[in-house]
């Protein structure tokens, strides 16, 4: 059976969720990380998605993901297009690597930015890394270099990181520095770890 020992890793845009990730690993987690499948699937779909977004975004059997992010952020009916090529195939993928996980008998995390806003997933627990609005506006912009309204439409598209702590059944704040940030994974780590044992 699948997703019996997961645990959900999600957050939204900008929230500290890769630096999470990271950390959780180096405590012996394993990681599935949902954004690394999806990437491969667009590699694997590069056809495809040059025959719905046009070929010019295709390189090389490679997909330029920042063209093809400014398209699908800028249209809704085309996002929605894209996520039912690409949804039912990672959600297969993932469904795989999970089954061969929960043989393991030990908690494990799947990475799915999008974990609450597909309901696609039949798994019980989630980590919620949160950070607050102001501190995903900052870092996306920085990072990515954004204006403020590229970077709040992409905020936008997710669902409210408030709502997301609500459903959590953990909560990492990344609200402050590196130091607290590890801190609060240690925390959590060991919550986890008691819980499943």
């Amino acid at each position: 059976m699948a997703f019996e020992y997961a645990i959900a890793l999600t957050g939204s845009i900008s929230t500290g969720k890769s630096t999470v990730s990271k950390i959780l690993a180096s405590y012996g987690f394993t990681v599935i990380d949902a954004d690394t499948i999806a990437h491969q699937m667009l590699d694997e779909q590069h056809q495809k998605i040059g025959e719905m977004f046009g070929t010019n975004i295709v390189h090389n059997k490679k997909v330029d993901r920042k063209t093809l992010g400014a398209i699908v952020f800028a249209d809704v009916s085309k996002r929605k297009k894209l996520e039912a090529l690409l949804h039912p195939l990672i959600f297969d993928r993932i469904k795989q690597l999970s089954k061969e996980e929960d043989r393991l008998k030990k908690p494990y995390l799947i990475d799915i930015p999008l974990f609450f806003e597909n309901g696609r997933y039949p798994i019980e627990k989630s980590l919620v890394v949160y950070a607050n609005k102001e501190a995903q506006l900052e870092r996306l912009m920085q990072r990515d270099g954004y204006s403020k309204k590229e970077a709040l439409s992409r905020i936008e598209t997710q669902m409210d990181i408030e709502e997301k702590r609500k459903r959590a059944t953990y909560v990492i704040d990344n609200s402050g520095d590196l130091t607290h940030l590890q801190n609060e994974c240690k925390k959590i780590k060991e919550i986890i770890t008691g819980e499943f044992t």
